[in-house]
């Protein structure tokens, strides 16, 4: 394969990989002073988001891999129907006309730019000998390609609403790709770390 051709293959392979999405659970923290993991009834989901279409699309999918996994659950917006944040005698109210014994909470933290570089190794034909490769050596050098992305931090708490106690936290990084892609990644994730904790009810 010519160098010219070799070069071009490679930048559309980083470039792919440098956007391809994905979503991980970075960073997770479970309250140390529970002897073991509680048992909740039912789950009401809250996203903290001022557009009101993203906050319902969100909680509805939410709720609905939650109950796909046998776990009751219901979106807040259902019973928090304002579109920004709401007092505690109104948080309460609507925790208890859902009867949720249990709050997920997610919210946007921030964008992190990161950098992706696209290092190639091209060897010299056999061919070649001393002097012509040590010719073809200047003519491939080259600076690897960095190339930017963005990446979401977003964060989901679990709190037990009896106790009014923190159970869980998780910090999510997702490579955006799509709205609706990355809410049904973010969830999977979520609902993943917290089988793998024991804090979600097995069917």
């Amino acid at each position: 394969m010519r160098p010219s051709v070799f070069r071009l293959v490679l930048l559309i392979l980083v470039l792919a990989a440098a956007g391809c999405a994905s979503t991980r659970v970075v960073h997770q923290w479970s309250n140390p002073d529970l002897p073991s993991p509680p048992r909740f009834n039912k789950f009401m989901v809250i996203g903290i988001s001022k557009q009101p279409g993203i906050r319902r699309s969100f909680e509805d999918e939410f709720v609905a891999r939650l109950k796909a996994a046998g776990v009751d659950a219901v979106p807040s917006y259902r019973f928090i129907t304002e579109d920004g944040p709401v007092d505690e005698p109104r948080l309460r109210e609507a925790v208890g006309q859902a009867g949720a014994d249990a709050t997920l909470v997610t919210r946007f933290v921030r964008v992190e730019q990161k950098y992706q570089m696209s290092p190639y190794y091209y060897p010299p034909a056999p061919g070649f000998g001393f002097y012509r490769g040590y010719t073809a050596a200047w003519y491939g050098y080259y600076e690897p390609p960095v190339y930017p992305y963005e990446v979401y931090i977003s964060e989901t708490s679990l709190y037990d609403t009896a106790k009014n106690a923190l159970i869980w936290s998780g910090t999510v990084e997702t490579t955006p790709a799509g709205i609706s892609k990355d809410i049904a990644r973010y969830v999977e994730a979520v609902i993943e770390a917290l089988q793998k904790n024991n804090l979600l009810p097995s069917r």
